[in-house]
This record gives C-alpha cells, structure tokens and sequence, in this order.
C-alpha cells in the first residue's frame, strides 16, 4: 500500500478570524474536524499537523494527528502552504523514515471536508495515475470584473470623458459573454477549486514546487459542502449550517455509545413551569420520550437524569422512567465524572443532552455533546450533533432513533 501522507497546515496566526484554526464548529476546532477526517480516510497512512502555535499543537494530539512545529519564516502571513508541506514532508521522514509516495495538503478551514473526500483525491494519484489532483464542486455563477482593476486595456477606461475609476468604469463578463446571456444548460461547465484537499506525487511535488504539476485530475465534492473560512461572516454560516450538514454524516451508533446522561428542564420538557393554586410546579413531558428511554434501556444503555434544580417533579419523571437521577447539584460536570467513575463508563462514550448554559461543562466532558433544536446558542455551539425536535417535543425518542435505528 503506498505511503501517503496527510499534512494540514494551521498557523496560530490569522488577520481575518483570530484564532481560526481553534475556532468550533459543530462541537469541535476546526483543526480537530481536520484531523478527525484525515484519520478515518483509509488511504492515509499519518496525518501531520503543521503549526506554530501550542493550542493548535494541542488539540492536534488529542485528536490522533502528529506535530510538527513550523519555524517562524514558515509561519508569518506571507508563507505559502507549499513551504509548510515541504518542510513537515521533511520533519516526518526525519521522525519515521522510509519512502513517502503521496502526500496530502488539507485545509481544516473548509470545515465540511469528508473522509470521502479526502480518500477521493488520494485515490485520483494511488490508483488512477493521477500526479496531482484537487477538489472541485460545479459552479453556475456569471463572474464579472470590474473595469478598474480588470487591466484589460479598454476595458478600464472610463465610459464619460472626465469621469475617474472606480466611477463610471466598464463592467466585463470574465466567465461569459456579457451581449449574450445563455441559459445555465447551454454553457460549459465550470468547476470551482474548494481549497479543501489537494494530493499530489510527493517526488513530483519535491521537483515542482507547487501543488499543480503533471496531469492534474479534478475531484467532484458535494457543492453543498463548500465553504472556506477566511471571515467571520464565514465562520458564522458554517455554524450555522454544521447541524444540517453534520447530523447526516456523524450520527452516533449503538457500538460507539455507552451511556445516555439527560438534562431534565428545557430538553425533556419545553422549559415553561405551571403553578397551581397550592404552589406545586407541573410541567409537561412528551409520551414519545418516554417510549424512547425505555427503548434504550432495552438495549443495555445507561441512562441517567442529572439537574440542577431540586425538584419532586424530577424525581417523580425519573421514577417513572425507571432512571435513576442526580439533582440538586451546582457542579454538573463533577457529579458526572465521579457517575461515570463508579460504573467504569468512558465519558468519551457518553451522550449527554442539554440545552441552557449550564449544561456546558457537562458537553466538554463527553465524546457525543447534543443540544436540543432550541437550546441557547452557546449551547448549539459547543453541541456535535443537535436534534431536529426541541425539547420537551421528542428529542429524546429522536436520539434514541439515531442510536438503535430500525429496532427501535
């Protein structure tokens, strides 16, 4: 099997959104979502991290990829991507030895890259005799430029006497023919470069020096999918969209989860509280929720209710689902942690469910942090997957769903 590396360059440094490479989407850092995608393509051998910033260096570990700390030539804002790839090419064969016969850049600030993706291009060189290859997605748009900074002669000129750019400048279609609007159907195809994964010979690429040598192979992604961070405005679209676009590709199985932990107000009811004329507080809790409890205890799950508040109504619902619950507790986090200690669950294959702030430490605990659909959004943000149901409408019959799926 040819050795292929995978090298993701993520520099401490950006002047468009500080701190990107750390900056969560989905639940994770977009350099763990690299990573994590990297490592389940099986065509890739290692996955090397390119950094000169600890955090970033940090999170690479933990997410399973190897580190290699980028000097400060390579590191400031005029560095190309080719330069670190060389250099970590390098510093690995240095660390391992032996031949390298393909290697990888991947960007972590296209955060919706798959591991399809990136066994796609590899592939396009492993197996099909490609010496470089990108990802690309169809593109339909009419591209114009405008005529101030177009440098094609006339085209800069200004079209009144007296007027001066960027002022009464000509326009021109660069794409396409601006006296002639064609149907989408009746114009060639244009694919556009993604920037999320490249591959290329690592023998090639050493001789060339850039990305694109040889006989170049265009990879077709999802056009869905694509998105690369270079502003805040990005960054907050791709949050947006990673509940949508994650939920389809990273739901949870029954093999990867041990124990289901549930917030009980704002996720197993709609948050609201109703006082009789006696003081006594109802709530109202969704029958589907309870079938889907009681379907994951079937199934050998775990199931725990842990709250804040110190309430009958929480003890008598866990009764009722014959769970049992921790409530009353300022610190979540600990009394899951010391939960999971006295039965010996891994909190990396915990589900914990949630939906207001102070479920945050408790999300940071476990392997799989859910928000309901209309958790606060600090709450989504940290969140790795978030239901489709809002709370107290079937978010937990939904997760119980995504767990057992057809027996249920």
């Amino acid at each position: 099997m040819p050795a292929v590396l995978a090298v993701i360059p993520a520099r401490g440094g950006s002047k468009g959104v500080p701190g990107k490479n750390l900056a969560p989407v989905g639940g994770a850092p977009l350099i763990t979502r690299a990573v994590r995608e990297c490592r389940a393509a099986r065509l890739v051998t290692e996955v090397v991290v390119s950094t000169d910033d600890d955090a970033v260096a940090e999170a690479a570990r933990t997410a399973g990829a190897l580190v290699v700390r980028r000097p400060a030539p390579l590191a400031g804002d005029t560095a190309s991507s080719e330069a670190a790839v060389l250099h970590a090419m390098d510093a690995y064969q240095g660390m391992r030895g032996g031949p390298l016969d393909v290697v990888l850049l991947v960007q972590c600030t296209s955060p919706f890259l798959t591991a399809a993706d990136v066994d796609a291009v590899a592939a396009a060189v492993t197996e099909r005799g490609a010496d470089s290859a990108l990802t690309v997605a169809p593109f339909h748009g009419f591209l114009w430029r405008d005529g101030a900074s177009a440098g094609d002669g006339d085209d800069g000129a200004p079209s009144v006497p007296g007027d001066q750019p960027p002022y009464g400048v000509r326009a021109r279609g660069v794409n396409h023919d601006s006296a002639h609007r064609p149907r989408r159907q009746d114009r060639p195809e244009d694919l556009l470069e993604t920037g999320a994964a490249y591959a290329m010979r690592a023998d090639g690429f050493r001789a060339a020096g850039h990305r694109f040598f040889g006989r170049t192979e265009l990879v077709r992604t999802d056009p869905a999918r694509v998105l690369e961070i270079d502003d805040p405005h990005d960054l907050a679209r791709a949050r947006a969209l990673a509940p949508l676009l994650d939920t389809r590709r990273h739901l949870p199985t029954r093999d990867q989860v041990d124990a289901v932990v549930l917030d009980f107000d704002g996720t197993q009811t709609d948050d609201r509280v109703l006082i009789d004329a006696e003081g006594r507080e109802l709530v109202a809790v969704h029958r589907g929720d309870g079938l889907g409890v009681a379907a994951l205890r079937r199934a050998g799950l775990a199931v725990l209710i842990l709250s804040t508040e110190t309430n009958a109504v929480v003890a008598a619902r866990a009764r009722k689902l014959k769970v049992p619950v921790v409530h009353g507790t300022d610190r979540k986090d600990l009394a899951l942690k010391q939960w999971c200690e006295e039965r010996g669950i891994d909190a990396q294959r915990v589900l914990y469910l949630g939906n207001d702030v102070n479920d945050l430490p408790c999300l940071d605990l476990v392997g799989w942090p859910v928000a309901v659909a209309d958790a606060r959004e600090p709450v989504r943000r940290a969140a790795r997957l978030v239901t489709q149901a809002p709370g107290g409408s079937g978010a937990v019959r939904e997760i119980a769903g995504w767990l057992l799926g057809p027996s249920l």
